[in-house]
């Protein structure tokens, strides 16, 4: 846990995950959802999954995740993909964000890939 924490700043994964929640709430994402997959797998702690409706959209709530993280100490490991395509990853280590267009968010569902993983938060 040390070095995770050393990692991350000062907030616990449970705590970046919520702050992450409450940024994607802040700019309207739609249906957000955080599972807890540690009892499923060892790649992270917490799933943030949502969708935007648009490219836009989709950039307002990457910015304002990454601001609130930012201001929190908190930058991401790695960042994969761009508004444009549909789907961005943020990876906080222990916290991975996913932001899907809608199609993309079907398509590949991970909802139903993570199915064992606990459901922490569900807003629609």
């Amino acid at each position: 846990m040390g070095e995770n924490r050393a990692r991350r700043g000062e907030l616990e994964s449970a705590e970046l995950a919520r702050e992450v929640v409450n940024a994607i709430s802040e700019r309207k994402g739609a249906d957000i959802l955080m599972l807890d997959i540690r009892p499923v797998s060892l790649i992270a702690d917490y799933f943030v999954i949502c969708s935007g409706v648009n490219e836009r959209h989709l950039k307002a709530i990457i910015e304002e995740v990454t601001r609130r993280l930012d201001e929190a100490g908190v930058n991401p490991l790695h960042t994969e993909g761009v508004p444009s395509s549909g789907w961005v990853i943020l990876d906080y280590n222990s916290v991975i964000v996913h932001i899907f267009a809608p199609a993309e968010r079907q398509y590949y569902s991970l909802e139903r890939l993570w199915s064992d993983a606990k459901v922490v938060v569900k807003m629609q």
